[in-house]
């Protein structure tokens, strides 16, 4: 089978996956540095290439996915410096995803949310819902028809405790993790475990709400994204988590364009 590089452009990080005979042989994460040169992220791509003993050159497709417009060229010149192959971007008219899409304006739908959708519908039909946990935490709901309904945007977990840190002087940097207790005896743990439960809670209300609509009650619930190994032990609701979703979506999008 042939092997298909595919990448997925997020706000903070950038994830690229090495498929090989419809396996993923390897992953990388690197910083979404909008500031970047070509010259640095080609650098960067053939160090992840080298550190694994792959040859850039032996990929037969690139497929993309970015919410971050400013970092597409530099991710096109790197690739094709590299890899000597021009990325298919999904979005671009040239990427048939087969999702009809039910939104106001198609255009605003984030091209990883889509990649979602296309590969929870394949692996799980429809209805189903995406829960994304990442910058953002996103829902995306794939109707009993199976179409792109639409979904939810929530601001991503680790948010919340900048803006506290950055709009209350008093309260400390902290990150984002798991609490075991409900009430935090300092300021630092506190601020962790409000944030930790107030997260766990509103996806799980959420999805709730979600099975009270018509045509939704026996829903799929799929979670994916950085951020969802730290909540999903503790959100009942969820049925599938799979950390690398938008990587088995764009391979299944990089087979269906390239082959």
């Amino acid at each position: 089978m042939p092997a298909f590089l595919v990448i997925d452009v997020g706000n903070t990080q950038t994830v690229f996956g090495l498929y090989e005979d419809g396996e993923l042989a390897a992953h990388w994460r690197l910083s979404s540095s909008r500031y970047a040169t070509p010259d640095e992220l080609a650098w960067q791509l053939y160090g992840l290439f080298e550190q694994e003993g792959r040859n850039p050159k032996a990929i037969d497709g690139i497929m993309a996915a970015s919410v971050v417009p400013r970092l597409d060229r530099t991710l096109t010149q790197a690739c094709e410096r590299i890899c000597e192959l021009t990325p298919a971007f999904v979005g671009g008219a040239e990427v048939k995803t087969g999702m009809a899409l039910d939104y106001k304006n198609p255009r605003e739908v984030g091209a990883d949310r889509i990649v979602n959708a296309v590969a929870a519908r394949e692996f799980f039909g429809s209805p189903v819902v995406v829960i994304d946990c990442g910058t953002a935490t996103t829902f995306d709901i794939v109707s009993p028809e199976g179409r792109y309904a639409g979904g939810l945007i929530l601001p991503g977990m680790e948010i919340g405790l900048t803006a506290l840190h950055e709009r209350a002087a008093k309260l400390p940097e902290v990150s984002f993790a798991r609490a075991d207790m409900m009430i935090g005896r300092d300021t630092a743990t506190s601020m962790q475990v409000g944030s930790y439960w107030a997260a766990v809670e509103s996806i799980s209300g959420l999805i709730r709400r979600i099975r009270a609509m018509p045509g939704y009650e026996d829903v799929t619930i799929v979670a994916t994204g950085g951020m969802v190994r730290v909540v999903a032990p503790d959100i009942r609701e969820l049925d599938h988590v799979l950390p690398y979703l938008t990587l088995e979506g764009l391979r299944l999008l990089a087979e269906r364009h390239f082959t």
